[in-house]
């Protein structure tokens, strides 16, 4: 029997219901607009928009040039001085109803997020679904977070497309709860359709938000430099990263500037692989496309045999496919580890970075395979990679140093602990890491020497949310830390000699271990 899209989340169905909900967000000609000055206007210039899930255009982002964005800037400044007169009942009111009327369109947005960004329906509503949750906790507790904290102004959000709303809807909401008003750029790989959606909800709700399309050379003079902004929220790559650090360094503003590294998970005199596999079969989760995703393994050698066995045992079991796909209209949604990376030049990029590590010596011991029965006949499938995993990954190797950002994993075997905790500290600075092993004290000791800002001891880390702090070390962070009471203090001023926790160029700045 043919595959068929599932009536439940054609794409043509959802833009009518997205048009029913948030007409605003179009001109009568289709196209989308920008949310600027309080109102949806300026189209800019419409850049096609293609699917991740069949290479299909499914809008045009509505690029703004530096001019209108610096218009956008200015209107948002203006209703700074407004916004930080009212009173923290009001601001709780006006979140706690956008938060309502989130609830009630989960389900469009999590469709959504799967035709922009290519995740299963689970993870596109798990990440709709974090956002209010994590939102709501702060309404709940923001009294006594925020005290007498005054709010710094207006906040520039630039971020990665992978979590738009559980990462960059959730930080915006939390801002001006805390008396902000908040400017968002649009990130141009995805999630435009569903954050035009959500902002459009706020902005109903009477919150001082700002959403804007354009590359991030076009737009960063402005919604990273410009005068206006009190405080610049960015997470991405380290290139642009790094960039941002340097024109931020002669200014004084608050920033938190989240960057990738390599997470490392190192396994020594271990012998659990049962509780291994799991974790390895949860790590592959949208496809190794989030910031805290463990892609470089640091194996003791005599260890190998059975990591092998059990990698190779967890991995082929998983199914990479087209997440809309069923065999009939009443069928419920493919259960996929995940589907498609972003575009078609990240799928060819990750060729490379594979290609140039065999050629450099490296040794594949895991090449997965694309199954036809998880795909539509004929398919365009250019951006679909199955795992691949490699050992022995040498140092003029790309990979070596670089996170792939995709379903690539990479092995290397030491012999001495010594090399096993500089195997994991390549990347100078990560987000999170593992340490398995037998003997828990061993793990926790060790795990003190890694250069990362979780790690776990037998389990994988993730972010977290809430009240729990989340950071980087190293480059792959500067700035404030956030989560829970931290980023309430990120993005607010207290007395003037106050210290704000972070991750800055003075390293006596950092705290010993949170």
């Amino acid at each position: 029997m043919a595959k068929i899209v599932s009536p439940h989340v054609e794409f043509s169905s959802l833009l009518e219901q997205v048009k029913g909900v948030t007409p605003e967000i179009v001109d009568p000609n289709g196209n989308y607009l920008n949310l600027m000055e309080g109102r949806w206007q300026q189209a800019g210039s419409p850049k096609e928009f293609i699917s991740p899930i069949n290479n299909a255009v499914i809008g045009s982002l509505p690029m703004l040039d530096r001019a209108n964005a610096l218009r956008a800037l200015q209107g948002a400044h203006r209703e700074a001085a407004d916004w930080c007169r009212i009173d923290l009942d009001e601001r709780k009111q006006r979140v706690q109803n956008c938060l309502d009327e989130l609830r009630i369109h989960v389900d469009l947005i999590a469709k959504l997020l799967m035709w922009e960004i290519g995740k299963t329906y689970k993870l596109g509503f798990t990440d709709i679904d974090r956002c209010i949750d994590g939102v709501q906790w702060y309404i709940d507790h923001i009294e006594e977070m925020l005290g007498r904290r005054e709010p710094l102004g207006v906040v520039s959000n630039i971020a990665s497309w992978n979590y738009p709303m559980s990462v960059l809807m959730h930080a915006v909401l939390v801002q001006v709860l805390c008396g902000n008003v908040a400017i968002a750029k649009t990130p141009t790989d995805g999630g435009f359709i569903s954050l035009s959606v959500a902002f459009a909800i706020a902005r109903r709700c009477g919150l001082p938000v700002t959403l804007v399309s354009g590359s991030g050379g076009e737009l960063s003079e402005v919604l990273v430099k410009d005068g206006a902004i009190d405080c610049l929220s960015f997470v991405g790559g380290r290139y642009n990263g790094r960039n941002i650090a340097d024109a931020l360094a002669s200014v004084h503003k608050r920033y938190m500037l989240e960057m990738e590294g390599v997470n490392t998970y190192g396994i020594w005199n271990f012998s659990d692989w049962n509780s291994l596999g799991e974790q390895l079969k949860k790590g592959y989760d949208y496809g190794k496309q989030r910031c805290t995703a463990y892609v470089r393994f640091v194996v003791e050698r005599r260890l190998f045999p059975h990591f092998l066995e059990t990698y190779w045992n967890s991995i082929r079991s998983l199914k990479i496919g087209n997440p809309t796909i069923v065999d009939k209209p009443e069928d419920k949604l493919p259960d996929l580890a995940f589907g498609p990376v972003i575009n078609t030049r990240q799928a060819q990029d990750l060729d490379r970075l594979y290609a140039d590590a065999l050629k450099t010596g490296a040794t594949p011991f895991y090449e997965g395979k694309l199954d036809d029965a998880l795909f539509l006949p004929n398919q365009d499938r250019s951006t679909y990679r199955a795992p691949r995993a490699l050992v022995n990954l040498p140092r003029q190797s790309e990979l070596y140093f670089k996170e792939p950002f995709g379903p690539i994993d990479s092995v290397v075997l030491v012999d001495r602990v010594e090399e096993l905790v500089g195997e994991m500290n390549i990347s100078n600075g990560a987000l999170v890491a593992a340490v398995a092993s037998d003997d828990l004290k061993w793990a926790q000791r060790t795990a003190r020497e890694v250069r990362a800002f979780k790690v776990g001891i037998n389990n994988l880390r993730s972010r977290g949310d809430r009240e729990e702090v989340f950071g980087g070390l190293g480059e792959s962070w500067k700035g404030a830390f956030v989560g829970g009471k931290l980023l309430v203090e990120a993005v607010t001023q207290g007395s003037p000699s106050e210290l704000v926790l972070g991750n800055y160029v003075d390293a006596t700045l950092l705290p010993e271990k949170i």
